[in-house]
């Protein structure tokens, strides 16, 4: 299984990103995939999660503000993350995920960057 994130950048306060991340290779119908950050110094944290039927979970940081979606329609998953009314604080390298069965998959990255 592979993972491609993308989408990142550098926007103001305010401002609205859109995170992309392809899966693609042996993936079971049944699956949840994630969005997690990292922050330079902090730990890796769960931003939102959804599973293969469309069940989400956020962060009590990120509600009312993000929202994960995924498109199940082709043989590459794609799992979104659209982010409005960015804060500084939601700077952070931002992560995919996918659990498929017992194995856990992760992307590369990309890095969301917010001015103040």
């Amino acid at each position: 299984v592979q993972l491609q994130a993308s989408g990142g950048g550098l926007v103001q306060a305010g401002g609205s990103l859109r995170l992309s991340c392809a899966a693609s290779g042996s993936i079971f119908s049944s699956n949840v995939m994630y969005w997690y950050r990292q922050a330079p110094g902090k730990q890796r944290e769960l931003v939102a999660g959804i599973s293969s039927g469309g069940t989400t979970n956020y962060a009590d940081s990120v509600k009312g503000r993000f929202t994960i979606s995924r498109d199940n329609a082709k043989s590459t998953v794609y799992l979104y993350l659209q982010m409005n009314s960015l804060k500084p604080e939601d700077s952070a390298v931002y992560y995919c995920r996918v659990i498929t069965g017992t194995r856990s998959y992760w992307g590369q990255g990309t890095l969301v960057t917010v001015s103040s």
